[in-house]
């Protein structure tokens, strides 16, 4: 291949990106214009993309109709649980399943595999019952169990392929060096475990933080409901939404996830490359 012809093949695939990336990226910038434009923007026949006029008006209305602040610390205290929970059962059961690769191993993977296929709304009817007889209905207790048990399947299978990426040569070594089990697991598999697992918590933490159905099924107290539940309270009963104050609202619930994953990716890369050196 020549070098004109790899030249355009990267260009093209530097094109395909740009593209894939305002694909996705479409919507987010839509939403934030949509936050900052006063009522007269919002109706208007020819809609633009910067604000003519932007205003704070959307956000103080907001907060004024709905309270976001005591819904988003339901959100995060149930996600920052249910992510920490489901690394902490899911993190030995990868270990386990990826060391030992019998048949237990490979029926716990197909499960895994099987519980991703079911779709959620056929689960609600026993789950419901079951938090019922625990009296865990309109608990963030029971939401954080949901989560947890939602979450745990796919964290699983992320965390047994991290487990498998790091060579069993070097836990073998450490024993060899005279190093017992625990210490091992601890001084030599955990860190080199560390991106993996920060990544699955992230994973389950979103997943929590923007799950909408079964808190808006097993949460009844105002009090109680987490932040995607009250955004849908801008809604009218015929469907019409306030638009901007919708917006705002919606705005605001996206920045934690993005600040959280800006914050630990490169914790993620970085822990990555120790891991290469280590290795």
């Amino acid at each position: 291949m020549s070098m004109r012809t790899k030249r355009s093949v990267r260009a093209g695939q530097y094109a395909a990106l740009l593209c894939y990336l305002v694909f996705l990226a479409f919507p987010f910038l839509w939403l934030i214009s949509t936050a900052f434009k006063p009522a007269r923007e919002l109706g208007s026949l020819h809609p633009t993309w910067i604000p003519q006029h932007p205003t704070l008006d959307n956000f103080r209305q907001a907060f004024d109709e709905q309270p976001l602040l005591r819904a988003a610390a339901n959100s995060l205290g149930a996600a920052l649980a249910a992510g920490l929970i489901a690394v902490l059962i899911a993190t030995p059961m990868a270990y386990v399943m990826a060391r030992h690769r019998n048949r237990l191993a490979k029926a716990a993977t197909g499960w895994v595999v099987v519980s991703q296929a079911f779709p959620f709304v056929l689960l609600i009817i026993p789950l419901f019952l079951i938090l019922k007889n625990l009296r865990l209905i309109n608990t963030l207790g029971g939401l954080i169990l949901v989560y947890v048990v939602w979450a745990l399947p796919f964290a699983l299978w992320m965390l047994v392929g991290y487990v498998r990426a790091v060579p069993a040569e070097l836990e073998e070594a450490a024993a060899v060096d005279g190093a017992g089990r625990l210490r091992t697991l601890v001084s030599v598999t955990a860190p080199l475990l560390a991106p993996g697992i920060v990544a699955t918590a992230l994973f389950a933490f979103i997943t929590a933080w923007n799950e909408f159905f079964f808190a808006l099924v097993l949460l009844k107290t105002p009090e109680k409901q987490t932040l995607p539940v009250v955004l849908t309270h801008f809604l009218g009963a015929e469907g019409a939404a306030d638009l901007g104050p919708l917006a705002a609202a919606a705005f605001l619930a996206t920045l934690p996830s993005l600040v959280l994953f800006a914050l630990i990716q490169r914790r993620i890369t970085g822990g990555m490359l120790a891991g290469a050196v280590k290795n």
